[in-house]
């Protein structure tokens, strides 16, 4: 008796309820899908939310809480970052509600994790590394297992840009951060002199923010103008604690006299001259930019010309219908836990309702 290999195995597929995996042996050479490689596991579900961050999680608690039984694929080592996102390369957070003496930032996303999985959502840490949207279910990739989900959050956040010399490693989150609203009201930087990187409207913001914490604000920019619009070049330039090192880079961050653990100051070069010169800073800010985690979409959805996922106003709707976004990998204004946060559950919302709408929720 003869059987046709395809057709055998798009009717396994489809005999797999909703939240079940099964494995696929694709040793037939007529075999019509050739993404799917030997032994991979295939999950079916109705919704998988692709980060670790707090969208992600928001996402998953509100999801799994409305039996959606999403998949999340929390990455390993994705963009260079531990699962939990960028939360998990802070020390202190002081600013997230309901922790009055504030959290490290990998407690904070170790329990968020643990409630999405108190409501069933199945964690995987696995990253993902291509996706396919062009047709229902939609397909999540890993290098091991393939999701079919009949909806899809996206929340792989955005990561900062740093900038390598020596010291650069060693005093970060010692003195040295990527985020002054997140950071910039620490003890360690209070009344002392601080400095921050770079040209464009992010720097501009972050050393007006840190004056009010650091007794001075140091903007060191590469170049001999700025790249920031012209009313917030005025706001810096008319801020009598703010003083402008142009064409200058930093070659080398030291640690403090009285503890060497903790920045103390920077060698700063002159790219003109060569010249290198000593400044006393209790902290050094990074703003040149954020890199949204968006490169494995391979253009399936629609970017901004920076590469964040676009939305639709009000909604996180993205320009595939099932298809949503949250967090940093959309917000590139706010970039805040709490606001990721807020988009997450927006997201989950969103998702159901589309679900709902088309007939998908109870399948």
């Amino acid at each position: 008796m003869s059987y046709c290999p395809n057709k055998l195995l798009s009717k396994l597929r489809n005999l797999v309820p909703i939240g079940f995996a099964y494995t696929i042996s694709a040793t037939s050479s007529s075999s019509s899908d050739s993404s799917i490689p030997n032994r991979t596991t295939v999950h079916k579900t109705k919704l998988c939310i692709i980060g670790s961050g707090p969208a992600a999680h928001t996402a998953a608690i509100y999801a799994a809480r409305a039996d959606l039984n999403p998949i999340l694929f929390e990455g390993w080592m994705a963009n260079d970052v531990a699962p939990g996102g960028q939360l998990t390369t802070t020390t202190d957070v002081d600013n997230f509600p309901g922790f009055p003496d504030g959290v490290i930032g990998a407690e904070l996303m170790d329990r968020c994790r643990t409630q999405s999985q108190r409501f069933g959502t199945n964690v995987i840490t696995e990253t993902v590394s291509k996706v396919e949207f062009s047709k229902r279910p939609f397909r999540v990739f890993t290098d091991s297992r393939i999701v079919e989900a009949e909806s899809v959050i996206v929340a792989t956040g955005a990561v900062a840009k740093r900038l390598r010399f020596n010291g650069s490693d060693g005093f970060w989150n010692r003195g040295i951060s990527a985020c002054a609203v997140c950071d910039g009201a620490a003890p360690i930087f209070r009344n002392r002199p601080l400095a921050v990187i770079g040209g464009g409207d992010s720097a501009m913001e972050e050393a007006n923010f840190l004056t009010k914490y650091g007794s001075k604000v140091y903007i060191i920019h590469r170049r001999d103008q700025f790249r920031a619009s012209k009313i917030m070049q005025a706001k810096v330039i008319s801020n009598p604690k703010i003083e402008v090192l142009w064409n200058s880079a930093v070659e080398e961050a030291y640690g403090d006299d009285k503890n060497v653990r903790v920045v103390g100051g920077v060698k700063v070069k002159n790219v003109m001259t060569g010249n290198v010169s000593d400044l006393k800073v209790s902290g050094l800010f990074f703003a040149i930019g954020h890199e949204p985690a968006t490169k494995f979409l391979d253009g399936q959805i629609e970017l901004d010309s920076d590469g964040y996922i676009v939305t639709k106003p009000g909604t996180t709707k993205t320009s595939v219908e099932g298809v949503f976004a949250a967090g940093d990998v959309q917000d590139k204004k706010y970039r805040q836990a709490i606001t990721a946060a807020g988009t997450g559950c927006m997201a989950a919302l969103d998702a159901e309702h589309y679900l709902q709408e088309n007939g998908l929720k109870t399948c």
